[in-house]
């Protein structure tokens, strides 16, 4: 290969066939004279991408000669961090130079929902943009809400956030991949090219872009953020064909249609970089490129580091990161870790734009380093991964210096490791360094208050106000006994001698109790305290409920199905039912009684879950974000609700011995 394809197709025809909305309702101000022009920006964002897939990180399978030439002309860090093993979250961090969790997304955003990337967060784009950049987003995007009606209009778009210029960015849900033309998720892009793939695509729009917007005599800001390489994998099959004829492809990574793949992406970044020796201006751009998070696992291994995509560990956040700049040295490689919250400050820094008034930024500027200075002081860098993703747990992690520290939230287990010494994280040194250990886990305790993302367990401690306890010595206490679901059964209820007990008497039974004291606050914890489950052996539900209850057709509740050992959350909406089953946690969870506890944490409009075992500790099970069904944040909203709990089995009785609600 030597020269780009795109550069072969002599195709390069301006915007006019861009996708949606391409320089749209944007008005250019006066260029800068040349001589003082602040340097444009070019950020290649790669996705589910490996560090290992590279030849400048010691790949021989895969041909990446236009990403290696970018190494060799620029700095390849070998320690470049995600701030999330996974798509969306990472992708905001770059967005506002904050931390996924300050800034409330997690985990990558689902088809639907009332997770996106709020307006309230002044972005890179938008305060690039107020600086006179022309600002472009080319590709995916995956933080903005739901995929139905005007894309303008849906909270969280990429207009609302700086950008002026959007192009081939996705209408509809991303879901497993969408390469080849027609595509699914851009139903409004019309072809450039028969049997048109988009990776192509995308680098053709990126070229045409920077043509257009040097014609403009304006400083440009482009983000390509490919769809590519995420699963389901498909690339034109000659270069499928090309990769699967060279000797050990097929072995674990080297995958040819990954490799395939790779190329065109490589092709797009030699394009660019064309382009702009083409144009005269090579010497005044910057050019990061990087992935969003580590490799998928069941695509290609991440090996040498440990873990893939979804994990806390080195292979899901240590990625390829480079990075040029037309003042810096060549060939540098630097071992201080860079992470994707570094990018709004070093770019602004780069540019010459002032830091917005009164934003926080949680990463530090590597400007001077990128043109040949020495590197910021690194403080420490955290991740917070509290949910289950295959392959993943709830995690949270710090690295300080040489030592990471991974914690689970499920059960607070801890690993040390030595990065430096181990990369690999194959020996765990939390035994042997308790100190180190305490320092670590002090620091992350600090951090996790500091975001307020997600409440800590319920104990007295951290919820000392008793808001209301019933142990059911008389009757139900003035709690009402209500039959939702298909069964509309609650089966037989009684109260007595300290036990609430719930019989399905030969056929299945859903009694959820309320009471009457409403959910005036938020940091709350409502508590249900089981004695026995049915353990019928041939049923499915044997199941504890706690949470936020309306009516029979309105709830919002976390719940334990002990037959199963199945956790998860069930909302309920003017009757119409709708969840999350947690289903990584089918037979690896376990809360008997008497005396095991399940809670569900109220915070801002969130639940938690932790359950506890008779004589153990709390457990953070996970968190849901229920938002777009009811704003619980809002307290008027909260206040139609009352805290209670429920039992659903399909035969046997299940006793209650305890209901409590505790706030701070």
């Amino acid at each position: 290969m030597t020269e780009p394809r795109i550069d072969r197709r002599a195709v390069l025809r301006g915007l006019g066939a861009a996708g949606l909305g391409a320089a749209a309702g944007w008005a250019a101000g006066t260029g800068p004279a040349a001589a003082a022009a602040p340097p444009n920006v070019v950020v290649v964002l790669i996705d589910d991408l490996a560090r290992r897939e590279l030849g400048c990180y010691g790949n021989t399978f895969n041909e990446t000669p236009h990403m290696d030439r970018l190494a060799a002309d620029g700095t390849r860090f070998t320690n470049g961090y995600a701030a999330a093993p996974v798509c969306s979250p990472t992708r905001a961090s770059i967005m506002t130079g904050q931390y996924p969790a300050r800034v409330g997304i997690t985990e990558f955003l689902g088809p639907s929902g009332d997770d996106f990337l709020p307006t309230s967060f002044q972005t890179l784009p938008e305060t690039l943009r107020g600086a006179g950049y022309r600002t472009c987003l080319i590709g995916k995007w995956h933080l903005s809400e739901t995929y139905t009606g005007d894309v303008r209009s849906r909270p969280g778009n990429p207009w609302s956030h700086g950008f002026t210029d959007v192009i081939a960015s996705e209408q509809k849900y991303i879901a497993d991949g969408d390469y080849f033309y027609p595509y699914f998720m851009l139903p409004d892009l019309p072809q450039r090219k028969t049997d048109e793939y988009l990776t192509d695509r995308l680098n053709l729009e990126a070229v045409d872009f920077i043509t257009a917007a040097h014609q403009q005599g304006v400083p440009f800001f482009l983000y390509l953020a490919h769809y590519a390489t995420h699963a389901a994998l498909a690339a034109p099959q000659a270069l499928v064909d090309k990769y699967a004829a060279k000797p050990g492809a097929g072995q674990p990574g080297r995958n040819a249609v990954l490799a395939a793949m790779l190329e065109v992406i490589d092709d797009g970044v030699g394009a660019i970089r064309a382009k702009l020796a083409q144009l005269g201006i090579a010497d005044n751009t910057v050019i990061l490129l990087l992935s969003d998070n580590g490799g998928d696992g069941a695509v290609a291994p991440s090996t040498p580091l440990r873990g893939a995509k979804a994990t806390l560990y080195e292979g899901g956040v240590r990625v390829p990161m480079l990075a040029y700049h037309p003042a810096g040295p060549t060939g540098r490689v630097v071992d201080t870790p860079f992470s994707t919250v570094d990018f709004m400050p070093t770019l602004l820094d780069t540019t010459g734009t002032a830091r917005p008034a009164g934003v926080r930024l949680d990463g530090v500027s590597f400007a001077g380093l990128l043109t040949g200075g020495a590197a910021p002081a690194r403080g420490d860098l955290f991740w917070v991964y509290p949910h289950w993703h295959n392959p993943g747990a709830p995690t949270a992690s710090v690295r300080r210096g040489q030592y990471k520290l991974l914690r689970y939230l499920h059960d607070n287990r801890t690993e040390l490791y030595d990065l430096v010494a181990d990369p690999g994280e194959a020996t765990n040194l939390a035994a042997s360094l308790p100190a180190k250990v305490q320092e670590l886990q002090a620091a992350l305790d600090a951090h996790l208050r500091d975001v307020d993302f997600f409440p800590p367990e319920p104990s007295p401690a951290n919820l000392p106000t008793l808001v209301l306890e019933q142990e059911f010595d008389s009757g139900l206490g003035g709690f009402t006994v209500l039959a939702p679901g298909p069964e509309q059964r609650a089966g037989t209820v009684q109260a007595a001698g300290g036990l609430l007990t719930v019989a399905a008497d030969g056929a299945p039974a859903f009694a959820l109790l309320r009471s009457t004291v409403a959910a005036t606050h938020t940091d709350v914890a409502a508590i249900v305290s089981q004695r026995t489950y049915a353990n019928a052996a041939t049923t499915e539900q044997d199941t504890l409920f706690t949470g936020l209850i309306k009516d029979a057709n309105d709830y919002f509740l976390v719940w334990y199905n002990h037959r199963l050992k199945r956790t998860g959350w069930d909302v309920r909406v003017g009757g119409t039912l709708t969840g999350n089953r947690v289903t990584q946690l089918d037979s690896q969870i376990n809360y008997p009684g008497p005396n095991a506890r399940l809670a569900c944490q109220l915070h801002d409009d969130q639940l938690t879950a932790y359950a506890i075992a008779n004589g153990g500790a709390w457990q953070y099970l996970f968190t849901a974000d229920v938002g777009r069904y009811a704003r619980l944040d809002d307290p008027a909203v909260r206040g139609q609700y009352k805290y209670g709990f429920g039992v659903r089995l399909d035969g046997g009785t299940i006793a209650v011995e305890r209901f409590a609600v505790r706030r701070r």
